[in-house]
């Protein structure tokens, strides 16, 4: 590629011209409306870019569920040179949320005195027996709402009931979440509590690639996560595994020069952590977001739904703050379940195989009638595959 051709995509991504030759201005773009990163003509400079860059084949996990919807929807993946190999990771927060932790929250939702709140993509996740949905449909006070300071507002109107929250979600989420229970100590609130389940994504990435099954060469990481952590904890392990990690945003262009700059720094030998998402993310990340996170939470072993336990990949409320904990109000004894049979999503999450060579998939899972979390949530890989590619 000419400097001049390098000049011209700097410029239509940034609005601005540059003289530096290697394209490294690309990282600090200017976005004034989402279109610019739905660009047609862009994006098919990406595409021309990595044809005449690649040399032999190689496989990339992306994280994040949103960048496999933004994949699906706008055909990336058969536009892109066949030498590529693009894996979906575990990154969606309701499918890998464990069975037994629905069924607690079920087993909670139902009893008589209790609001259960969540948000939206929750209530059809499948428990062992049945859904959040179910529990409303047979009388229970469960609602939707959009941020947890909602709950919050919920138990406040409502001091003779006692309000739960279904804190669920990757880094992403848990600034939200340590902000309600950090409010409601200070509002003095005696009836409101959540259900952790947060997982953390670092962790998940070192237990892929520490997989004897591992055949993942370099990662696009999620941005948004990266908005919040920065992205400083992924250098190690960039240096450790020699896998190349690019944090990169979620509409196609982003997904593009994602896949460039990882293939890129493949064929050059090199395994460093980079940042395409520099228009949201920086390297320390968002420091008061971290903190709320590090004074209402502490790290623990996770289980993640059919991938198992994670040493330290996930979050629970410390101490100080344990009062506001549903597990230890409500005292529901976890039980042991298992997923159904046919249902291959614990794979999916891993990389090692794709929704559509699941035999269930489209016929006995579906969206109305799910078998497993991949195929209901918004960011499932099942459901991409089901609305996109079926």
């Amino acid at each position: 590629m000419t400097k001049s051709e390098e000049c011209y995509i700097v410029y239509l991504n940034t609005g601005q011209p540059t003289n530096d030759n290697d394209l490294s201005s690309i990282l600090s773009p200017r976005m004034k409306y989402i279109d610019e990163y739905r660009n047609g003509e862009l994006a098919k400079k990406y595409l021309d870019l990595i044809a005449k860059t690649i040399t032999r084949p190689w496989t990339i996990m992306e994280i994040c569920g949103g960048q496999t919807h933004t994949i699906m929807k706008y055909g990336i993946e058969e536009l892109l040179p066949k030498e590529i190999t693009l894996l979906h990771g575990p990154g969606c927060p309701v499918c890998v949320t464990p069975i037994e932790m629905i069924d607690k929250a079920i087993a909670i939702a139902s009893q008589a005195g209790v609001i259960f709140t969540s948000f939206g993509d929750m209530l059809r996740v499948p428990g062992s027996e049945k859904d959040l949905l179910t529990v409303k449909a047979e009388g229970g006070d469960v609602r939707i709402v959009y941020s947890p300071l909602d709950a919050v507002k919920v138990a406040q109107q409502n001091p003779q009931k006692k309000v739960v929250f279904f804190a669920v979600g990757f880094e992403t989420t848990a600034p939200a979440n340590a902000m309600s229970v950090w409010q409601a100590k200070q509002l003095g609130l005696k009836n409101f509590s959540i259900i952790c389940s947060h997982v953390l994504v670092p962790p998940a990435i070192e237990a892929l690639l520490s997989s004897p099954d591992n055949h993942i060469q370099g990662f696009l990481a999620a941005g948004h996560v990266c908005t919040v952590m920065g992205y400083e904890e992924y250098i190690p392990i960039a240096a450790r595994y020699k896998v190349p990690i690019v944090v990169t945003g979620f509409e196609p262009v982003d997904i593009l020069q994602g896949v460039y700059m990882t293939i890129k720094q493949l064929e050059e030998g090199r395994h460093e952590v980079e940042n395409q998402y520099s228009r949201s993310v920086l390297r320390e990340g968002n420091v008061g977001a971290k903190k709320i996170i590090s004074d209402v939470f502490t790290i623990i072993n996770r289980k993640w739904r059919g991938i198992g336990e994670i040493p330290h990949s996930g979050l629970k409320l410390n101490k100080i703050f344990e009062y506001f904990d549903s597990e230890i109000i409500f005292n529901i004894e976890m039980i042991e379940k298992q997923e159904s049979p046919l249902c291959i999503a614990g794979l999916i999450l891993q990389g090692q195989k794709k929704p559509n060579e699941c035999s269930a998939f489209g016929t006995q899972c579906t969206p109305e009638h799910p078998l497993g979390a991949p195929m209901v949530s918004t960011e499932g890989a099942c459901a991409a595959y089901y609305h996109y590619k079926k």
